[in-house]
């Protein structure tokens, strides 16, 4: 990839433990397949709980990969207070390597559009 090029942003769904109410509306499953094949990311997947200390390290790992990262999960200023540390340790700017979507209380097809949405403001 030259240096022209941008990288494909990766997209993280935060699913808070898996048993919050927040994402009850939702199929989760439909949600991410969509997002990952459908739409122009690096991959999508599903993650637990990102602000728990394994959290930590895995979204540490995959900031070295030195991409923009869209997180679907809770508030937006939740993701920035939680996630700020790990994007500094990484040299990133969480300001503008991260993409934080509160996707609570939706339906798939509501949080898929947020995310395309998204998808296209950071494309430009």
């Amino acid at each position: 990839m030259g240096d022209d090029e941008k990288k494909l942003p990766g997209f993280i769904m935060c699913v808070c433990t898996g048993k919050c109410p927040g994402f009850s509306k939702m199929d989760i499953w439909d949600f991410i397949n969509q997002v990952r094949v459908e739409m122009p990311v690096e991959y999508g997947f599903i993650h637990p709980q990102l602000c728990e200390e394994d959290g930590d390290r895995f979204l540490a790992d995959m900031l070295k990969a030195d991409r923009p990262m869209v997180i679907g999960a809770c508030a937006r200023n939740m993701q920035i207070k939680m996630f700020r540390d790990a994007f500094k340790a990484a040299g990133l700017d969480i300001n503008k390597d991260l993409v934080p979507l509160d996707i609570r209380d939706m339906t798939t097809e509501q949080a898929v559009e947020k995310v395309a949405k998204a998808l296209e403001e950071l494309e430009g």
